[in-house]
């Protein structure tokens, strides 16, 4: 299978939530790679990883959305809760000695890319009109640097 690429029309604006958008795609070609190898302790490992970090992902883009007041924010969290719940169902299912890695790599595909393009990109505007201040914000101890560090250890 190929990896999946970056492309620019993916970029909310929002350089922080790219940068995570990236890393995700990063673990799933890591999953990719595993699958290819055939090392199911491997795939394991990069799905766990992927889910922990998607998890922290959605929790640190659900608490942008809250802390803009973001008028959408519940009907994204569901989005979210229900990715969240087929792709631990798909986990379950290949620890069960199950071969789902092919429609998970297409699942996390067709997901992430639709995802960013059409729901993130709707709340990505409302954030980079309210909180334009707080994103730049980088210093040690601002809302960026604090709020980044509760949802991903450095």
């Amino acid at each position: 299978m190929a990896h999946l690429v970056w492309s620019e029309d993916l970029n909310t604006g929002i350089d922080v939530i790219d940068a995570q958008h990236r890393q995700i795609v990063g673990f799933i070609n890591q999953l990719d790679d595993a699958r290819s190898k055939g090392d199911r302790k491997l795939v394991k490992d990069v799905l766990d990883g992927l889910i922990d970090y998607t998890v922290a992902h959605f929790s640190f883009e659900e608490t942008l959305m809250e802390d803009v007041g973001y008028a959408y924010l519940r009907p994204h969290q569901k989005v979210h809760e229900q990715f969240v719940r087929r792709v631990s169902d798909m986990r379950d299912q290949f620890e069960r000695g199950e071969e789902v890695v092919d429609a998970l790599h297409s699942l996390l595909h067709r997901w992430l890319f639709n995802h960013i393009r059409h729901d993130d990109d709707s709340y990505a505007k409302t954030v980079k009109g309210r909180m334009q201040k707080l994103l730049e914000d980088r210093q040690q101890g601002g809302w960026l640097s604090r709020t980044v560090s509760r949802f991903f250890r450095r």
